[in-house]
């Protein structure tokens, strides 16, 4: 008995001074193996000792012939012990351990050793063998530790009738961690057609599930995070909705890519008389679908990410916290994938601010919840967390242009909104607000676009290191400076702002000429400072480029408008509506010409044609409207914030970028150009209609009632 222990104990203590790898090499006969077989052989050769001992003196002496790269003698010695024959009942917990070791190993050597034939049926039999090694290795591993810390915490309660402290963590050591994590491995590795494939996918995941279902102990905390980050990312890239099944259910006998002959083949083939402990009960919750599993792990694995951060400084904890780094951002990118599947960038961004505990310095986090938050509609604090990125990587041109396009765009837009809102309801903001406090609001959108100079400035001003952005940092400066000018309350400043606008575009187009927004911007503000002809031509230019682009077609409508062609501006106008047959703004200048051109009549088609389209995306009928008073135009008041916004450019791509509406309106008030009265801005859908659809139907009304006049004259 006492060779056997001190064999075991010099054994343990070789491979927790020279730990092995996974695919490393034999090591070979060394001095302190030597002793430990001489220990082993000696407690073989008495004939003393119980069945149960020498069994025991049989595992550990196959796991020392593996440890040598004997792996044949390894085998042999559990082919002659009976290692299937072995009993796992009313066996103490440390025969457990030696048992799954016992399967790990086996698993091991079969994996080394080649196969003596060429047959694929024998290496399928090979594979699948290996496979049912570790899987019965990984299912009495866990075992074991349920087992083995229920015997620690009896211990410690009996001792003492205060509570104990916490057990500490078992160590799994190689053996057991490669049967806990090798059978899935191989799973994904192997498979040589696509019915293989996914008859590996479908066990793959069941192996996975049947890990995380069992009861957790201290020891499997971070092995459990591990697996279940893991399977989200196999269930997000790798398991489409068609072939996915809850985890109550069992797993499908036969795919529908799989062969006839295959049936039945996602099933286990082997049973122990005594499992580890699952989770069950009443009231447990079951995804349903793929994507809300993955969601459910991640959740789970962000939860113990946080739980066992590392996020001290000192230079003797960095690599656990690099470790705590690494584990927590591969957590954050899958989810990230996860929710923006589904549009749930709320839920990202709250996500990522727990994330921001380990962002120090960590330019990825920061800008993953930059665009969260951008996402989410949260620009004001998008902006902050941008200034941040910038900080961190300042040759990035692509964060200053966002934070501009931010500062452009919904701040700019919210803000104006606002500053209307304030003028519209003066008199029942006077009896609230100070007059110091209107006054803020006022100016809250020229702060915006301030900033966003700052940022374009940024980037024009970067040099060399980011030339290929400059036509873009050009365009945005452009685009604030129109802006200030519209905002502009002196004459003289906003011809200043005017003529710096014009200088911008004009420098983005020359830089990049082939970005069709640059020549439309051009063409936009030349209209704007009544150059029409000259517009004319670089809208057609923008045309040239980007064809389809249909506020390119759209300005050139009110371009000819301007210059009272007014039937060619139609054709312009039923020609992008071919493309874009739901454009309220392309619609809403249709009504203006075809009131000049057709008459109200036609007009008036139009206007009902706008109000189905508006119906019909905003779902009127729904049920949950009615009943509540709802009307068209209320639900279009309502509304107006969302809407009074424009589309910006996306600037972080120096060659493509999209805008959906015109940026400014075209000032009112030139004579003979009735569709330069039209802004081009996008309004609401509803006031676009009530503006046009109410006079038009009186003076149609008009128009009827004099011809009956008419009639009844000439009759009479």
């Amino acid at each position: 008995m006492a060779e056997l222990l001190l064999g075991e104990s010099k054994l343990e203590q070789y491979l927790k001074e020279h730990p092995l790898r996974q695919g490393a090499s034999p090591r070979g006969p060394r001095p302190q193996l030597t002793e430990v077989r001489k220990h082993l052989t000696a407690a073989l050769d008495r004939g003393n000792l119980k069945s149960e001992f020498l069994q025991e003196s049989s595992l550990i002496m196959a796991k020392l012939n593996y440890v040598e790269g004997d792996y044949k003698e390894a085998l042999n010695i559990y082919a002659r012990g009976g290692l299937d024959d072995l009993p796992l009942t009313a066996v103490p917990p440390y025969r457990l351990r030696l048992i799954a070791e016992a399967y790990a190993t086996k698993g091991l050597c079969l994996e080394k050793l080649p196969v003596s034939s060429s047959t694929s049926n024998l290496h399928v039999d090979r594979e699948q063998d290996v496979i049912t090694c570790y899987e019965k290795a990984g299912d009495i591993a866990l075992l074991y530790l349920q087992e083995i810390e229920r015997v620690i915490l009896t211990n410690i309660q009996n001792r003492s009738p205060k509570p104990g402290p916490a057990p500490h963590d078992q160590e799994l050591g190689f053996f057991l961690e490669t049967g806990l994590q090798r059978a899935h491995v191989l799973y994904f590795k192997n498979g040589i057609d696509v019915h293989e494939v996914q008859q590996n996918l479908t066990r793959g995941v069941g192996r996975f599930r049947e890990i995380l279902r069992a009861v957790e102990t201290r020891t499997t905390q971070n092995l459990r995070m591990t697996i279940a980050r893991q399977l989200a990312e196999i269930l997000l890239r790798g398991m489409c909705e068609q072939s996915y099944w809850n985890p109550l259910e069992d797993p499908p006998c036969q795919s529908p890519l799989d062969d006839p002959l295959r049936k039945g083949a996602n099933t286990k083939t082997y049973t122990l008389p005594r499992k580890a402990r699952v989770y069950s009960g009443e009231n447990i919750f079951c995804p349903q679908e793929n994507t809300e599993e993955a969601l459910l792990l991640l959740l789970i694995s962000e939860s113990m990410a946080n739980r066992d951060a590392v996020l001290s400084r000192i230079p003797e904890h960095k690599s656990d916290r690099l470790i705590s780094l690494q584990s927590a951002s591969v957590v954050y990118d899958l989810l990230t994938i996860a929710l923006g599947r589904r549009g749930q960038y709320e839920m990202l961004s709250e996500c990522l601010e727990r994330a921001m505990k380990f962002a120090f310095e960590e330019f990825q986090l920061w800008y993953q919840f930059a665009l969260s938050l951008m996402a989410a509609g949260k620009s004001a604090r998008a902006v902050k967390v941008l200034k941040e990125c910038i900080r961190l990587k300042p040759d990035d041109a692509t964060i200053p242009l966002l934070a501009a396009k931010l500062c452009v765009g919904s701040l700019h837009w919210e803000c104006a909104s606002v500053d209307e809102r304030d003028r519209t309801d003066k008199r029942e903001l006077e009896l609230v607000l100070t007059p110091t406090l209107l006054y803020a609001k006022k100016g809250c959108g020229t702060g915006k676009l301030e900033e966003a100079e700052k940022f374009a400035k940024t980037v024009v001003d970067a040099g060399e290191k980011t030339s290929e952005f400059k036509a873009k940092g050009y365009l945005a400066l452009g685009l604030t400076y129109s802006l200030q000018a519209t905002d502009a309350s002196l004459r003289g400043m906003q011809e200043v702002l005017q003529r710096k606008a014009l200088l911008a575009f004009q420098r983005a187009h020359s830089l990049s000429p082939t970005d069709h927004q640059a020549a439309f911007y051009l063409a936009l503000q030349l209209a704007i400072s009544r150059q029409i002809p000259e517009a004319l031509g670089y809208v057609r230019q923008a045309l040239q480029l980007q064809g389809d682009d249909a506020n390119s077609l759209h300005l050139l409508a009110l371009l000819l408008s301007a210059q009272k062609h007014y039937h060619d501006a139609l054709n312009i106008i039923d020609m992008a509506l071919s493309e874009y047959p739901e454009n309220f703004i392309l619609l809403f200048s249709k009504v203006k010409v075809e009131s000049l051109c057709r008459g109200p009549d036609e007009a008036l088609l139009t206007c009902k044609h706008m109000l189905q389209i508006w119906k019909s995306c905003y779902n009127l009928t729904n049920p949950s409207d009615s009943g509540r008073g709802s009307s068209l135009l209320d639900r279009t008041i309502a509304d107006r914030r969302q809407l009074n916004t424009i589309t910006l450019p996306d600037f972080s791509d120096p060659e493509t970028g999209s805008l959906h509406a015109a940026q400014h309106s075209l000032d009112p008030g030139t004579p003979g150009s009735p569709l330069l009265e039209c802004p081009c801005s996008p309004y609401l859908g509803g006031e676009c209609v009530s503006t046009f659809y109410l006079p038009l139907q009186e003076h149609a009304q008009i128009k009827n009632a004099n011809l009956g006049s008419w009639l009844s004259f000439s009759y009479h």
